[in-house]
Order: C-alpha cells, then sequence, then structure tokens
C-alpha cells in the first residue's frame, strides 16, 4: 500500500509551497514516558540549535498517556526554539503512532527516534552530509550507543563500518527503528507501517524490519552509518525485561517470515540457520549473544509462536473467541518453552 491509496499519507506526494517546507522532521511517539520524553527533546533542540541552517520540526505522537504528557507537550510547544506539533493518536501501537505522525510531517527527511533516545549534538551535521549526496531511494540507520552504562546492552548497534543490507543478513535490527531516517518521497513509495506490528500491535515488534524488507523489495538500498549518533535511555538492567523483549523481538520476525514467504524467501533461510545454531547450543555451540547468554531456543520457537499469530490474523481478519483461546495457548507454550 503506497501513500497515494492511503489518504493519511497523501500529503507526503503533494508539493508544498517553495520555503514553507522543514527540511528535516523528526517524528517521536510516546506513551506514559513524560520523565524521558523531556530528555529526549530537550536533545533535539540542543542538535537542531548546533546546525541551524538545516531547518527543523518536531512532530510528537502522544498514544494514549494518563500520565501528563499532553500537558507537557502543550507547554513545551510555547517556548521551543523549532516548531513542535503534538498529536494524539488513540489508537494503541508504535505502528499506528508511527503512521500518525507521518500523516503530519513536513521535511524533506524524516527522522524516527524513540522517545527513549537522546541526540548527538552533531546529529544534524552527520544527516546533512549523508543526504547531500541526493541518493534519496533508501532507508538509513546511524548508531545506536547504550545511553546509561547501568542498563544492560541490549537494543543497541555500536557497528563502525558503514553497511548495506543484503539478504545473506537478518534484517532485524540492521537499522534500529529508533534512529531510522529516509527521505519523504521513500515513505510515499513504500507508504504506511503495518499496524499489526510494532510494540502494543498483534504482533508486538518488527514493524521497522517490516518497513526495511518492504523497501528492499521495492529495490531500495537500506544502509547503516557508523555516525548519526543517538544514546538509548532504555532502563533495561534486569535479565526479565531483556528476556521478554528476546521473545517478543522474534515473535515479531516469524510474522514477518511468513508474511512476506513468497516474495522474501530468504527470511526462511535465516529461520534455517537460527534452527540449526540451536541444535549446536545442546551440544556446547554458541549463543546467540555471548555477553547477554541469550540463547537461539527463544528465536526458534517464537518464531514459530509468531508465524502461526500471523497465519490466524489473515485467516479470520480478527481472531473470534476460540481462535483466540487457541492462539493463547500456543504463544503461552512457545513462551513458557522459550524461558
Amino acid at each position: 500500500m503506497n501513500a497515494e491509496r492511503h489518504p493519511l499519507l497523501r500529503h507526503l506526494v503533494r508539493p508544498s509551497p517553495v520555503g514553507k517546507r522543514p527540511q528535516v522532521s523528526f517524528i517521536v511517539c510516546t506513551r506514559d514516558r513524560a520523565a524521558v520524553l523531556e530528555a529526549c527533546i530537550d536533545s533535539i533542540r540542543v542538535a537542531c540549535a548546533a546546525h541551524p541552517a538545516f531547518a527543523a520540526e518536531l512532530v510528537v505522537v502522544d498514544n494514549g498517556s494518563r500520565d501528563g504528557t499532553a500537558e507537557y507537550l502543550a507547554s513545551a510547544a510555547t517556548i521551543s526554539d523549532i516548531a513542535v506539533t503534538a498529536i494524539s493518536e488513540p489508537r494503541a501501537g508504535l505502528a499506528a503512532a508511527r503512521n500518525a505522525g507521518l500523516a503530519r510531517a513536513r521535511g524533506r527527511v524524516l527522522v524516527f527516534v524513540d522517545d527513549d533516545c537522546r541526540l548527538d549534538r552533531n546529529y544534524l551535521i552527520d544527516l546533512e552530509r549523508h543526504y547531500a549526496s541526493g541518493e534519496k531511494w533508501l532507508i538509513r540507520g546511524g548508531r545506536v550507543e547504550i545511553g546509561d552504562e547501568r542498563d544492560l546492552p541490549f537494543t543497541i548497534k555500536r557497528c563502525d563500518k558503514h553497511e548495506r543490507l543484503t539478504r545473506a543478513v537478518h534484517p532485524g535490527g540492521f537499522v534500529l527503528g529508533c534512529n531510522m531516517t529516509m527521505h519523504r518521497d521513500v515513505a510515499a513509495l513504500i507508504g504506511p507501517f503495518d499496524e499489526r506490528f510494532g510494540a502494543g500491535g498483534s504482533l508486538r515488534s518488527a514493524e521497522d524490519t517490516d518497513y526495511l524488507v518492504r523497501a528492499m523489495l521495492a529495490g531500495m538500498a537500506v544502509e547503516y552509518v557508523p555516525d548519526m549518533t543517538i544514546f538509548h535511555h532504555h532502563g533495561r538492567r534486569g535479565r526479565k525485561a531483556v528476556d521478554r523483549l528476546h521473545r517478543d523481538y522474534h515473535f515479531g520476525n516469524g510474522a514477518l517470515c511468513l508474511k512476506h514467504m513468497r516474495r522474501a524467501p530468504f527470511l526462511l533461510r535465516h529461520f534455517y540457520w537460527a534452527m540449526r545454531a540451536a541444535m549446536r547450543e545442546l551440544i556446547g555451540g554458541p549463543f546467540f549473544d555471548q555477553e547477554l547468554r541469550l540463547s537461539h531456543w527463544p528465536i526458534v520457537l517464537m518464531n514459530l509462536a509468531g508465524a502461526a499469530k500471523f497465519a490466524l490474523l489473515v485467516l479470520a481478519g480478527r481472531p473470534n473467541r476460540q481462535a483466540q483461546r487457541v492462539q493463547e495457548t500456543i504463544e503461552a507454550s512457545a513462551e513458557a518453552s522459550a524461558r
């Protein structure tokens, strides 16, 4: 589904009056995180002040907060030195919130930043340099560092090499959704995020990975650059929180594999490799993440559960009670085995 067929995103392909469009739109989605959101917005304002020639706007999507986020945003908009647009999106789910942000963003380049992240002050300088080449038919992501040394080293990307995604590499985590950028024409072509995916959605995660796969299938590059740095203050310091997120990621990836099975069969190859690595673990083979001791087995089991959930969503549209009970049993069994 592209922007021309999706009424919320039609503005992406409409020309704006000369001089009226900002060069970059930061899109931040949030829910009940007013404390960390303030630090995120402050870091964006600092980065914009460090490079004022690159005109920017901030679009913040409040996805049903009940902690005073709306009041904070109203106050922040009145004192901000960059344009701030606050949107209320009551439909639950990160993908729905991101689509609401896309529907209001006016910038030439769109930047998705999570509310628990903070920009390096040179972020806009790096961003402008990369987009100065004029190459626009790609999705580009930057470096994600740990924001607090007390947090576990998860949901970060510290690679020092400039890379482009190939089918030999699983797209999950190649570019992280907390630091993902694209030209507005890319969003217009690919269309909205699939709202079945992502935190708060039926499939829990992978709305960003689904977008990367759709870009690849449209013939676009997916690129990682070792600058354009953000610092992720995710707050996960206990093993239980990391294990849960590890399972959720691979639940979404299993659904992704089934969704794109015909057009992107290379995703099945990655499932095969995960299964083979899990079998090797039984005889002393390496873990998926040696530092955090994350096993391959949750990947395999949650991939299967996520694929089953996607199949039910497709077949039923909205699962009936009996199908829902079956799916809940599948998910519970997979999670119990994955622990």
